[in-house]
């Protein structure tokens, strides 16, 4: 039985590549007979997993989709992933109900109690001594996410009623072209129909949602990519500061971490850094753990408020 069970084991593990093989190829990788592959491979349909045979010349076996998800069969490295990741997305929200946040804490738990012992305590150890930086973020229902993903593919409409940042309400239907995970929060990049533009929504903020009927055949991205889209919107409101840092990049880079900053090594171990700061307060804390001399090029009135608040601190010490 126990060579049936790691035959049949390593069958799986072959055939969850995603590609499709020959029964000469398979019966070679495990070393069996063509019988009894045939044999290894009705057991795997018995226990749930989807194995198409075309037969003849040309034919082969493959893993295909099902309806439901059968037991899967992780190697030490890809288990160890898969709870880190749902860990982190865990981490990054806030877990209400039916939100993709505490849907992950419910799959890591599922995922985690059939570990083996030695696998199971490696990747409590591994939790226990990271800690996510992720800013927290409102919780974001999964069905939201999954109904945008199908709208999407399928180029139909949604319609949704949202709250905007100052929490007025308005009723919106757009045409949905993309999802972006940024700085722990869900956006959809979208044309809106009735602005006649494209518009950057909160997921978290929309009510209602629903999927229409109406198909449309999508338009020019005015960007390279989604993201780069939101980032020009969030960056509308926010002030350039263009610097320039005595220390590596590498320095100025870390220090900078949490900042959207562009960074660009210069001669001589000095360092060029643009960062779109809201205010030029949230300068000072990257700045002060550098600890090295700093030339600010503009705008004028960064470059004003931080002489004013660097003259005070002279004064009271």
């Amino acid at each position: 039985m126990a060579d049936v069970t790691g035959r049949t084991l390593a069958l799986l593990t072959t055939l969850q590549s995603g590609r499709s093989f020959t029964g000469e190829e398979l019966a070679a990788r495990l070393g069996v007979s063509p019988r009894t592959l045939r044999r290894d491979v009705d057991r795997l349909r018995g226990y749930g997993y989807p194995v198409s045979t075309r037969p003849g010349p040309g034919g082969h076996y493959r893993l295909v989709a099902g309806s439901s998800v059968p037991p899967l069969v992780f190697d030490d490295d890809e288990a160890t992933a898969t709870l880190l990741a749902l860990a982190a997305l865990a981490a990054g929200g806030a877990a209400e109900g039916g939100s993709v946040e505490e849907a992950a804490t419910r799959a890591y738990g599922k995922v985690d109690q059939y570990l083996p012992a030695r696998l199971r305590h490696r990747a409590a150890r591994l939790r226990e001594s990271l800690e996510s930086t992720t800013p927290p973020g409102p919780g974001t229902a999964a069905g939201s996410l999954a109904a945008l993903a199908d709208a999407i593919r399928d180029r139909r409409t949604v319609a949704f009623d949202y709250r905007g940042r100052t929490g007025r309400e308005s009723s919106r239907r757009v045409e949905p072209h993309r999802q972006v995970h940024h700085r722990g929060r869900w956006y959809l990049l979208a044309w809106d129909t009735g602005r006649e533009d494209w518009r950057v929504f909160r997921t978290d903020r929309m009510a209602g949602l629903r999927t229409t009927h109406d198909a449309f055949t999508p338009r020019p991205l005015p960007a390279d990519t989604a993201a780069e889209y939101l980032r020009r919107g969030l960056d509308r409101e926010r002030t350039r500061v263009v610097l320039t840092v005595a220390a590596p990049a590498a320095a100025v880079a870390d220090a900078f971490a949490e900042h959207d900053a562009e960074v660009e090594a210069l001669a001589g171990e000095r360092t060029r850094v643009a960062v779109m700061a809201d205010t030029w307060e949230w300068l000072l804390t990257p700045l002060a753990f550098l600890d090295a001399d700093v030339t600010v090029h503009g705008p004028p009135e960064a470059r004003a408020a931080l002489r004013a608040f660097g003259a005070r601190l002279a004064e009271q010490g």
